[in-house]
This record gives C-alpha cells, structure tokens and sequence, in this order.
C-alpha cells in the first residue's frame, strides 16, 4: 500500500514492484489516502504484506501505547522492513510568520485527516505547545486554494522536496517557506536544509526538519499456516530483491530519493521483522522465474494508470 498524494510513495512501491516482476514475483501496488491506512491495511488487511509509513505514525503510536490498550494492540506484530528516504517538513505561509512560534493564534492547513500532515502538525504543536485557532483539513488542492485566499495563514506538508504542489506557479513571492529550528523537535525529527532555490519563491537556504519513510510489514515469522509461510517468504524475497538491487534502484530507480538510502535508521522501540532478516541470510536465495502473471501485472498497472488519466 503507497499513498498516491505528491507521487513519492507510489514511485518507490512502484519501482519495488518493477523488481518482482523481473523475477516472477508480481506485487500489487495499491493507493491509499496516507500512512495511517497504509499501517493498518498491513495491520488489518488479507494479502497486504508491505506499506510505507512515515515515522510519525510510529511516534504517535509510540506516545500512547503505554496508556491506551487499543493503541497497544494495533501495533502488535507490527515490524520494520525497511528505512527508505526523509521527507521534509513543509510550512508555507504569507509575511509576518516566521517562526512555529508565530503560528499561535492561526489557522493552520494540514491535508487530510489522519493523513501524515495531520499527524505530523500535532505532534509538532504538542512538543512546543503551541495553540493554534484551528487545524483546517482537506486535500492538496483545496489547502492551496485556502492559502490564496487568506482563508489560512500557514500550510504543513510533509513530503520529498521539491513537492509538485509548491512548483505549479500556485504559490508565488509572496508566500515563503518558514524556517523550522527548534532544538526540542531534533529528538525526534532529523534537522535539514532546503537548498535556495528549491522553490522559485524561495530564494535563501532554509533550515526545517525531516521524518523518516519506511517500509512497513507484519510479523509472520512464526510460520503458523500456510498464509504465514508464503507471506514470510514474500517479505524474505523482497528484503533480498531490494538490498541486492540498490545500486542499480539507485542508477535507474524512478526516484531520486533512491541515491539518499540508509537501511542503518531504525526508529527507536521498533523490530525489524524476523521474516526480513531471513531475507538478508548470506545463504538466502531468491528463485527467481518470469511468469505469465508478471506481465498480466504489468498489463493490470499499464491499465490502471490508463483509466486514471
């Protein structure tokens, strides 16, 4: 499960999947609304084995797990598959803000609900208690608009830079990218810097923050039926398939955050899947054969894609 919304997601899942259908191992690539979906249908769902999630999903669980027992059991059997890119915190605005600080008071737009702007705009607020007027939901398009309007004072996105929906001529000079550099959220987000010139309207190097993207699966180690021996071999096969493939994902991988992979950052309180692991036995071995199904897989994601347009 990858979410469709600024592309990142969908582009990785699909190059991954471009990997098993070379060897016979077609994967489906299915869209979602964001990374709390894409949590739960590995969670929840049959036959969905792999999402991407951002971490802050994992801090926000993280915080309540202790105290909230349905928190706790959501997250049981829950594992790491792979670390994959930083996504950037985005915070657009009109003059006059200029720092989190400044947003007390304001309106802020922050995408979907329970999408990872969501999530990731309430945690940053309860970290530095920060109280704004109102978190406004809605899609891409619409916070945009609203940003235009006047009817909110400030936009979060998280997302690889640079981010389609801040490049289309929309957001013009009189908007800019509000610099994030509180110390306290370096606990738990990765300080970074947008290059000048990112954006067209931004023309100095700003300093902001960064959340990881994993790769998230279930743990099906224990074997126990059928199901759980043919989804631990699919999580082996694709650990495998990816970690052996990086340099050529890397040279012709459809994103570039590809080239800045560090399979070393594991988020903290989280398990790799013992399932992974296997994968990443020097002994392991990957069988890989081209079958009719792989390219019916093709032919299904070259139709959906069809239709989409």
């Amino acid at each position: 499960m990858a979410s469709m919304e600024g592309g990142s997601q969908t582009m990785i899942a699909r190059d991954i999947a471009e990997l098993g259908n070379k060897c016979g191992l077609p994967l489906q690539v299915v869209d979602s609304h964001g990374s709390l979906e894409n949590f739960f249908g590995v969670r929840n769902r049959h036959n969905t084995q792999f999402g991407i999630v951002d971490s802050d999903i994992l801090n926000y669980l993280s915080a309540y797990r202790g105290s909230n027992e349905d928190v706790k059991q959501a997250i049981q059997g829950m594992r790491i598959m792979l670390p994959l890119y930083d996504a950037e915190v985005h915070i657009v605005a009109r003059a006059g803000i200029n720092s989190l600080q400044d947003l007390r008071g304001k309106r802020l737009g922050v995408g979907q609900k329970d999408g990872t702007a969501y999530l990731t705009s309430q945690l940053i607020l309860d970290i530095l208690r920060i109280q704004v007027t109102e978190r406004v939901t809605g899609s891409a398009d619409e916070m945009i608009e609203l940003l235009r309007q006047g009817e909110i004072d400030a936009l979060l996105k998280v997302g690889n830079a640079p981010m389609p929906m801040f490049t289309d001529g929309r957001v013009d000079n009189s908007f800019h990218l509000v610099p994030i550099t509180d110390e306290v959220l370096h606990a738990s987000y990765k300080p970074v810097t947008l290059p000048a010139g990112t954006y067209s309207f931004q023309r100095e190097p700003v300093k902001t923050i960064a959340s990881k993207t994993l790769l998230m699966t279930y743990e099906y180690g224990s074997e126990k039926n059928a199901y759980y021996r043919n989804s631990c071999k699919a999580v082996a096969d694709f650990t495998n398939l990816i970690v052996g493939n990086l340099d050529e994902l890397r040279r012709v991988g459809h994103h570039p955050k590809w080239k800045t992979l560090n399979l070393t950052e594991i988020p903290k309180g989280w398990e790799v899947g013992q399932c992974v692991r296997k994968g990443l036995e020097p002994t392991y071995e990957v069988s890989c054969t081209q079958t009719e199904s792989a390219d019916n897989q093709q032919y299904l994601d070259l139709l959906r894609d069809r239709l989409r347009k």
